[in-house]
C-alpha cells in the first residue's frame, strides 16, 4: 500500500498541544514536504518552528472547524477530554459530551471540506479482557464492553462508525488507529489527570521510601513507547490509501502492571519500598493487542523497548519537570 504524495501538503493537528499531539508536531515539524498547522485550545504551544502555523480554536464550534480545516489536506485528530482510572471510576460522564460534539462537528467539517484525508486516534477500550491478542476485527457489543470503560469505549466505537459513514459519502479517507497504552515525552504527569506510567513516574521521583500501588498490581496492560507511534501514524499519511480502514496499533507484549512499577523504580535508581492500597481505584482487566495488519500494511514495527522507553521518559522528566 504505498503512494506517491504531492510536496507542501497541508497537515493539520488537531490538540497539538496535547501529549500524542506534542509529539507528532515534533515530528512533522522538518517534514519539508509538509505544512504544519498545529491547533491548541487552552494549553498555549510551546514548540516554535518556522513550519508550524499555530491556531487556537474551540473544537466543539461547527464554524470554527468548517473555518480551520478549509483547503487542508490531512487531518490528524490527537485532541479529547482524557485522564486516568481515577477518573474512568468516579466520573465517567466526563469522557463524553466534548468528545462526541467535537468528533460529530469534525466529520462534518471535512466532509464540506473534502479533506482528502482523516487520521483518527481512538484506542482499545472495546476489547474484552483477555491475555489473547486482540484483532480489529475482535469488535464486541456494547454489552460485552468492560464496565468501567463503558463510556470511552462507547464513544469510540460512535466515531469510528461515523468515520465509516462518512467515508461512503465523498472522496475523503478515514484512517482509525486503536492504540495501545502511550507514554513518554509530553505525558501528563499530574497525579490526577495521568496515565499508568505517567503517574508512576512522578509518584516514584517524589518518593522518600516508599510508592503506594492502586489495587494488586496484577492486571497486564500493552505498552507502547510514543514514537513508535508517531511512526506508525507518519506512515499511515503516507501509505493508507483505502477509503476506511482501522489499524491496532501496539507493542503486542502484556505487562503487569508490578513489573513496570519494579522497571521504574530500578532506572530511576531510587531505593524504595512497594506498598498495595486496593481501596483506590484500579481497573484489574488484561487486554494486549495484535498490530501485525500495520505492521504488513506500512512496513512497521515497535522498535523502542519498555526498558529503553521507560528510561527516556524518565531522561525527560528529569530534565523538562
Amino acid at each position: 500500500m504505498t503512494t506517491i504524495m504531492k510536496n507542501n501538503q497541508k497537515i493539520l493537528i488537531l490538540g497539538a498541544t496535547g501529549f500524542i499531539g506534542s509529539n507528532l508536531v515534533n515530528k512533522f515539524k522538518n517534514v519539508k514536504k509538509y505544512k504544519i498547522y498545529a491547533v491548541f485550545n487552552r494549553k498555549k504551544p510551546h514548540i516554535r518552528h518556522k513550519n508550524i502555523k499555530w491556531i487556537k480554536a474551540d473544537l466543539t464550534k461547527l464554524k470554527t472547524l468548517i473555518k480551520i480545516t478549509k483547503n487542508i489536506d490531512i487531518v490528524i485528530q490527537s485532541a479529547a477530554t482524557t485522564t486516568g482510572s481515577q477518573d474512568v471510576i468516579n466520573r465517567p460522564y466526563i469522557h463524553i459530551t466534548d468528545n462526541v460534539i467535537m468528533n460529530a462537528y469534525l466529520f462534518k467539517a471535512l466532509h464540506i471540506n473534502s479533506v482528502k484525508h482523516l487520521i483518527f486516534l481512538s484506542c482499545t477500550t472495546m476489547y474484552k479482557s483477555s491475555k489473547r491478542k486482540q484483532k480489529e476485527i475482535n469488535f464486541f457489543n456494547p454489552k460485552d464492553f468492560i464496565p468501567q470503560y463503558f463510556a470511552s469505549a462507547s464513544t469510540k466505537t460512535f466515531n469510528e462508525q461515523m468515520c465509516k459513514f462518512y467515508s461512503s459519502l465523498n472522496k475523503t479517507k478515514f484512517t482509525i488507529i486503536r492504540h495501545s497504552n502511550i507514554y513518554g515525552p509530553f505525558d501528563k504527569f499530574d497525579l490526577n489527570k495521568s496515565h499508568f506510567i505517567g503517574a508512576t513516574i512522578t509518584k516514584v521521583m517524589k518518593a522518600r521510601d516508599k510508592i503506594e500501588v492502586w489495587g494488586k498490581g496484577l492486571e497486564g496492560r500493552d505498552f507502547l513507547y510514543v514514537d513508535d507511534l508517531i511512526s506508525f501514524i507518519s506512515k499511515a499519511v503516507a501509505m493508507q490509501n483505502d477509503k476506511f480502514q482501522i489499524y491496532n496499533c501496539g507493542s503486542g507484549r502484556l505487562y503487569k502492571i508490578n513489573d513496570i512499577v519494579k522497571k521504574i523504580i530500578k532506572y530511576s535508581k531510587k531505593n524504595i519500598k512497594i506498598t498495595y492500597n486496593e481501596t483506590k481505584p484500579s481497573i484489574p482487566i488484561n487486554i494486549v493487542i495484535n498490530s501485525k495488519k500495520g505492521q504488513r500494511h506500512f512496513d512497521w514495527k515497535p522498535k523502542v523497548s519498555i526498558e529503553d522507553g521507560i528510561k527516556k521518559t524518565i531522561s525527560w522528566f528529569i530534565k523538562y519537570l
